[in-house]
């Protein structure tokens, strides 16, 4: 009979394999071949999901803020980016007053609530705005730009690539551990293993087959930021979760935890792969 740590061990990867396969697929039709609006429907629905984890995890280790005026708020700001998107003329102009609104507006809902003044649940309610909302609102200007679709698949190829081989190598070679404190299962060897697998993928799936026009050079730049930023994304994650003391922030994605547990990486990656776009080539 086979052991139950050994049989969770062995579940574990297949529940990632089996949840991939469902979703790589439909993500893809999304991206390339669904109605415009359901990209921008997606990216709205997973910064819901993820605020919602986020202020759940708050509220779990007793620091309690506004969660619903925060999500309400964190979408607003996220359908700003899909209509700056589409007008480069107000780029970055409308996310930016949308933003100023909301942090008014957090930071006078207890005045005009005649609730008790908090600072801390104020700063955590913003910190939801800016770490999940306006990092994932950049998903869509990218979506925007010059082959976006490609953007977006080679954004998501080479994030999802590194963090699996991060995981392949830090679990079967793994010795040193990289920052102990925050995140014990995360080892230099696996830390190296994605920054490697970043490159060699978005050189594979940047000039070898999505994005034509990029030189080799620049997809290994794009693969390298990619490759540290990605990691940087999954330690402020697991940060906040050590703070809050739990494992996962949530069990929706089967063999991943929650939303937020599955584009931890992505948070900060789409930001640094649209800025580098942008400033590389002048899109």
């Amino acid at each position: 009979m086979m052991e139950p740590a050994r049989t969770a061990t062995i579940a574990s990867p297949l529940r990632r394999v089996a949840t991939a396969v469902v979703f790589i697929p439909v993500f893809v039709w999304v991206v390339t071949r669904a109605p415009a609006w359901m990209f921008p429907a997606l990216v709205s629905a997973a910064a819901v999901g993820a605020l919602s984890e986020l202020y759940r995890l708050f509220a779990h280790a007793g620091q309690p803020c506004n969660g619903r005026l925060g999500i309400l708020l964190g979408l607003a700001l996220v359908v700003s980016f899909e209509i700056a998107g589409g007008n480069a003329a107000v780029v970055p102009a409308l996310p930016a007053l949308v933003l100023g609104v909301a942090v008014a507006a957090i930071l006078t809902a207890p005045v005009l609530t005649g609730g008790k003044p908090a600072t801390e649940g104020v700063a955590l309610t913003l910190l939801g705005l800016l770490y999940v909302s306006w990092f994932l609102g950049h998903a869509l200007l990218l979506r925007h730009l010059a082959d976006g679709a490609g953007l977006v698949l080679v954004l998501v190829s080479v994030t999802w690539v590194g963090e699996t081989a991060a995981y392949a190598v830090g679990s079967w070679l793994g010795r040193h551990k990289l920052v102990p404190a925050i995140s014990p299962g995360k080892t230099v060897e696996g830390a190296l293993a994605q920054l490697v697998a970043s490159i060699v993928a978005a050189v594979v799936f940047g000039p070898g087959w999505l994005l034509p026009s990029w030189t080799m050079g620049f997809a290994a730049g794009a693969g390298a930021i990619l490759g540290v930023v990605g990691q940087l994304g999954d330690l402020a994650e697991s940060a906040i979760k050590r703070s809050v003391g739990v494992k996962d922030a949530g069990g929706l994605i089967p063999g991943h935890g929650g939303v937020l547990d599955r584009i931890d990486g992505l948070l900060f990656n789409v930001p640094a792969l649209y800025y580098y776009v942008r400033l590389g080539t002048g899109a």
